[in-house]
């Protein structure tokens, strides 16, 4: 067991998209502080956006991230659209739908499969599952079969399954033809029973870790999804997005490189979980009658439940996905376009992780005068400090340095922050303050 001093030291967190790194103080039994440090954050997007055509920046800006970058693609169209005032069509709206639902199927999947199974199953690696053993066999096929489903709806749809090449401002430069509708809804039928499999797995998951927080997504009217809506603090307001930036309070953190945010004055989480907890009831209708009491663990405030929120997404985008390419008959649009202005653009999406937004100031022919880009995982940041916090005071004196490590590495993954991934996750050089 470890002593009540000791300092905690992180160089590098692997197994995250980017780098980050971790320290904590121990003295007299108590936590003195926590320091989680996004380490490689800043790659002045926002300043290399200066200066650059309006119509270039979603493929500019889809480079900020290798696995959500259609997330941010969307968010850029329409931060761009509303700066010179188009409407899209409806079908544009809808290809825009499936855009976010493929991307939501894969991204989760690489999540929960490759990062987060390893923990529940004890393994050190998704692939140390063994093609042997029924159950793990199973699950290897389940990984690689969503996966791949989620990839070839983003390719039918978007044209790439990352840095998607037909979604453009105004509209989409190519529409998904008979044979590849017909075998994307084959597909994503034959995968629904490996996605009930996922959400029971991490139904039946005893992972544990509970504190009161706030949470904040873009809720929809009509029916779950991730590109409209009005932004909700589950406190009964609607915060529509052009005035997000009056509600989102910006945090310089010295130790880090991202900025953090808060709401009112206190943390809160974005992510899978905020979005269960506020919008649950409009799921799609197959998704809701195939979960049934399942969904009754909502809201939650227990970090592991980002896990299953994201897996019952995944079910919802697939069930939502089928319907539409079941019904809706697409046809040959125009891009529509629109003369510049001089004017100010804000898009708002809900990424894989959480909220996004993109805010641009153009001038009257189209260049990008300054903007602004806050990603889901700059919102966590304190949420996730204090989660460390509180996890740390509760282990003192239960738990070995390897215990508590673990803990700590389940708790972040949990929050699946967008940080690059590696083959290995937390290691931790633990020094003790000899008295």
């Amino acid at each position: 067991m470890h002593s009540a001093d000791f300092d905690l030291s992180i160089d590098h967190l692997s197994k995250v998209e980017g780098s980050a790194s971790l320290d904590v103080h121990v003295r007299g039994g108590r936590v003195e502080h926590v320091n989680f440090k996004i380490a490689e954050y800043k790659r002045f997007f926002t300043k290399a956006m200066e200066g650059k055509p309006l119509i270039a920046l979603p493929q500019l800006l889809s480079r900020i991230c290798g696995t959500c970058s259609n997330a941010h693609i969307l968010a850029s169209i329409e931060a761009a659209e509303h700066a010179i005032g188009i409407e899209p069509s409806e079908q544009t709206k809808i290809l825009r739908h499936l855009t976010m639902y493929g991307l939501n199927i894969r991204d989760h999947a690489l999540h929960l499969y490759l990062f987060v199974l390893p923990d529940v199953y004890g393994k050190d690696a998704f692939l140390d599952f063994d093609e042997n053993n029924p159950v793990e066999h199973q699950i290897l096929h389940d990984g690689f079969g969503i996966k791949a489903a989620g990839n070839h709806l983003a390719m039918l749809i978007a044209g790439r399954s990352v840095h998607a090449t037909y979604p453009i401002i105004g509209g989409f430069t190519h529409f998904p033809d008979k044979a590849g509708i017909e075998g994307s809804i084959k597909e994503l039928e034959a995968i629904r029973p490996a996605v009930l499999r996922l959400i029971k797995i991490f139904y039946d998951c005893p992972f544990h870790f509970d504190r009161s927080t706030k949470f904040m997504a873009l809720v929809p009217k009509d029916i779950y999804g991730f590109i409209d809506g009005c932004i909700s603090t589950g406190e009964g307001e609607c915060i529509e997005e052009k005035d997000y930036r009056e509600h989102l309070e910006r945090v310089v953190i010295p130790y880090s490189q991202a900025s953090a945010y808060k709401h009112l004055g206190g943390s809160y989480m974005v992510g899978a979980l905020a979005r269960m907890n506020l919008a649950k009831n409009i799921l799609h209708k197959k998704t809701k009658e195939s979960l049934g009491a399942m969904l009754d663990v909502f809201p939650s405030t227990d970090i592991h439940k980002n896990n299953l929120a994201q897996a019952i997404e995944i079910l919802h985008s697939l069930d939502h996905a089928i319907e539409i390419l079941s019904t809706y008959e697409f046809k040959q649009e125009e891009i529509i376009k629109k003369s510049y202005r001089e004017a100010v653009g804000i898009g708002v999406v809900e990424a894989p992780r959480g909220t996004l937004y993109h805010k641009y100031h153009i001038n009257d022919k189209g260049v990008v005068q300054n903007g602004e880009i806050i990603v889901p995982t700059g919102q966590n940041q304190i949420n996730i400090e204090e989660d460390i916090f509180k996890l740390i005071e509760n282990l003192l004196g239960k738990a070995s340095y390897d215990e508590m490590r673990f803990e700590i590495e389940k708790l972040i993954r949990s929050y699946d922050p967008c940080m690059s991934c590696a083959s290995h996750f937390l290691k931790i050089n633990w020094k003790e303050r000899k008295k």
